[in-house]
């Protein structure tokens, strides 16, 4: 599941406040989803077409997280994004979350489906998605 930044990667930097912390001065678990909700949307951003739309919008299917070591108060972390699978209404985005020095915190996926907001019934990737996730697609080792 882990895959070190390179091309076919988004990666971008999450700032942490204060009130991300725990009382152990850990990020709180349940920011982790925060983090990979503000990187999936800057990557989303990126792709200079509509992505959601009046008829169209993403949710969230499904969610796995794999804590590897908690996040300390400073610290400089990215989340990495890559395409782990892509389908006709979906895509697997598998993530990372990781300190300066590469150090792995957490990894997983994400399922995002796009639905048709009127039926809330799947609906073709936008055209801009699809692209933009083959761009990230991992291939497989030779």
């Amino acid at each position: 599941m882990s895959k070190p930044a390179s091309i076919g990667v988004f990666r971008t930097p999450i700032p942490l406040r204060w009130s991300d912390m725990d009382a152990f001065n850990h990020v709180n678990n349940s920011r982790y989803l925060t983090f990979l909700e503000q990187a999936r949307i800057e990557w989303f951003e990126t792709i200079g077409e509509p992505w959601v739309t009046e008829d169209s919008a993403p949710v969230v299917a499904s969610a796995t997280l794999n804590f590897k070591r908690p996040i300390e108060y400073p610290a400089e972390v990215f989340v990495e994004l890559f395409t782990e699978k892509l389908g006709n209404s979906s895509v697997v985005i598998g993530h990372r979350i990781v300190d300066a020095d590469g150090g792995l915190h957490c990894d997983g996926s994400v399922v995002a489906v796009w639905i048709d907001r009127h039926s809330s019934k799947p609906t073709p990737l936008p055209a801009g998605v699809r692209r933009a996730s083959e761009l990230l697609l991992e291939t497989p080792a030779a």
